[in-house]
């Protein structure tokens, strides 16, 4: 195919779903004859901003690529028609956009789609319903399931992400199309809750929160969601978990070790796999839509951003390279040899290839919690001998003074407050029990996914468990790598409601992955508390949820670390 050097944008072009309404686009494609494959991207963000429309690719390369470009709102969002409920609508839309857009006349009939967090989800929705103009997809940072990593996560409420992502993300629009008198208003009462977000996501009951019910809208789409139960019936019709194993199309999965969706695209990747040997991943040090070489307080390496991964390429050539393996005749000659994985490992700092994830080569050692029952005044060990006789620590938790959020996965306005920060304020407090290793002698590399077990007991109806793994420099800083949480009652799964009593139940929390290597003189450290607020919402102790009540009390929490109840961190080790 000859160069192609000038590139035609149309916009707002139609498309009409089975239902009647009509859905809007932005098209960008080659400015000369002939029909070329698609590239399509379906997001509730505005399709006209390039803070998202070229978030982290660039859609004019592509078209110069020689790919037609659609960029569509889906349905209730922005130019689209219809009503907006999130998730609810993408797998049925997905199906008649992409064969919309196969058939489009500039269209050669093979069609891709690409997108990142919610426009990943689309893609996934889209590809469950088989629609077969569609030959591969590109999901990048997103999940399968809204009860993992996105609504709930082992069970809490992701409060932090929902709040600020309907409040900054999704309100105003709602009042435009619905109350567009109040808009003015609307801006400035936003943009001001905006600035104080981190003081308002302390209102409770969450279902009355200020920022949102006084514009109604945004308001009623809100409580309807945030009141949700967790094992109801809305969860039940937008999990495609059980699709995702039997999709056979060519997939590559982009995930980031910060992103608040890291454990629902290595799932993805897994199940997906299962059905379809054609799937890649690659994961990178990365946040949610931030692919830079600095996280948080650490910068990785210039080798480690996505505008130049491994010295070698970007993402936009990722998706060129892989899109043309499968929408263009021939093969890419470097993607039919290369590994199916690419990962980066932090510590070193060094991207490498790898045959499948998790690492068959990992070896999978337990290490042990130890103290003197001071572990609260840094006094725990971590190590690999089994415990004997030691008496447990206890803590208390009050949730009228949680445990504040610093760092990790979660999704916050404007990013804030997200990555590897330096945790020793946070360890300072009396309510977060803390284990640490000896220092390194050597290298010591962590890559997969790790499972606290944890053996507790508390006086609350209901309670939280937080746990958190942290790289420990030499001088002191204390790097957080991953973590979970895990809410009492649903240590069993959300289908079932799980009675306590006052006496060691085992939880298992889920840290979803990491891959580091522990330097010599560095130590690995294992962080217990019942509270990562504004990230989780604040379990009130009651047996009750702060979404409809303000009601709080204080809970002893007792973690045992002995014979009979050896708690442990199962960290995958790489030799």
């Amino acid at each position: 195919m000859r160069e192609i050097s000038q590139i035609s944008f149309e916009k707002d072009v139609p498309c009409r779903l089975r239902d009647g309404l009509t859905l809007y686009a932005n098209v960008y494609r080659p400015q000369q004859d002939g029909a070329f494959p698609v590239l399509l991207s379906r997001l509730p963000y505005n399709k006209n901003l390039p803070e998202f429309s070229h978030r982290y690719i660039d859609p004019f390369r592509l078209a110069e690529a020689g790919y037609v470009v659609i960029i569509q709102d889906v349905r209730g969002r922005f130019a689209s028609e219809g009503e907006f409920e999130p998730f609810l609508h993408e797998a049925n839309d997905g199906y008649d956009v992409v064969e919309w857009a196969a058939g489009l006349p500039y269209c050669n009939g093979e069609v891709g789609m690409f997108g990142l967090s919610y426009y990943g989800f689309t893609q996934l929705y889209a590809a469950a319903e088989h629609p077969p103009s569609l030959k591969t997809i590109f999901p990048a940072q997103a999940g399968s399931d809204l009860r993992d990593g996105l609504f709930y996560r082992g069970g809490a409420f992701e409060w932090g992400l929902f709040a600020t992502w309907m409040l900054d993300s999704i309100a105003l629009n709602l009042v435009e199309r619905q109350k567009p008198k109040a808009l003015p208003l609307a801006k400035q009462q936003i943009a001001a809750d905006l600035n104080k977000v981190n003081e308002w996501l302390n209102y409770t009951p969450l279902n009355e929160w200020p920022p949102l019910t006084k514009h109604k809208p945004a308001g009623d789409l809100f409580k309807q969601y945030i009141t949700q139960e967790i094992s109801g019936d809305f969860f039940a019709r937008t999990t495609i978990k059980q699709e995702l194993k039997e999709l056979d199309i060519p997939a590559y999965h982009l995930a980031g070790w910060y992103d608040c969706f890291l454990g629902p695209t290595l799932s993805n990747y897994q199940e997906m796999n299962k059905s379809s040997q054609q799937q890649k991943l690659i994961i990178g040090p990365w946040g949610h839509g931030d692919f830079s070489a600095v996280q948080g307080e650490r910068f990785f390496g210039s080798a480690a951003a996505g505008d130049w991964i491994d010295q070698q390429t970007d993402i936009t050539q990722l998706h060129i390279d892989w899109f043309d393996c499968w929408l263009k005749e021939g093969s890419h000659p470097v993607l039919a040899d290369d590994a199916p994985v690419k990962l980066f490992t932090m510590g070193i700092n060094e991207w490498r290839s790898e045959n499948e994830w998790p690492l068959q080569r990992a070896e999978y050692v337990p290490f042990f919690l130890h103290s003197e029952g001071e572990a609260n005044v840094h006094s725990g060990q971590l190590n690999t001998i089994v415990p004997g006789d030691e008496p447990a620590d206890v803590y208390t938790y009050d949730p009228q003074h949680p445990v504040p959020t610093h760092g990790g996965s979660g999704l916050f306005y404007q990013g804030a407050n997200a990555g590897p920060v330096d945790q020793r304020r946070v360890e300072a407090r009396s309510d977060v029990l803390v284990y640490t290793s000896e220092r390194m002698t050597e290298p010591l590399e962590v890559t997969g996914p790790v499972i606290v077990h944890l053996w507790a007991a508390t006086d609350a109806a209901d309670t939280d468990f937080t746990a958190k793994l942290v790289d420990v420099f030499p001088d002191g800083r204390a790097y957080n790598l991953t973590d979970g949480i895990i809410r009492a009652k649903h240590r069993n799964g959300y289908q079932q409601i799980a009675a306590l009593e006052e006496e060691a139940v085992h939880y298992q929390i889920d840290l979803w992955a990491t891959s580091n290597v522990f330097l010599p003189g560095h130590s690995i450290r294992i962080e217990i508390a019942s509270s990562n607020f504004p990230r989780y919402d604040i379990n009130p102790n009651t047996g009750k949820s702060t979404v409809d009540s303000d009601v709080m009390r204080q809970a002893k929490q007792t973690v045992y670390h002995q014979m009979e109840f050896p708690s442990h961190v199962v960290l995958p080790i790489i030799k």
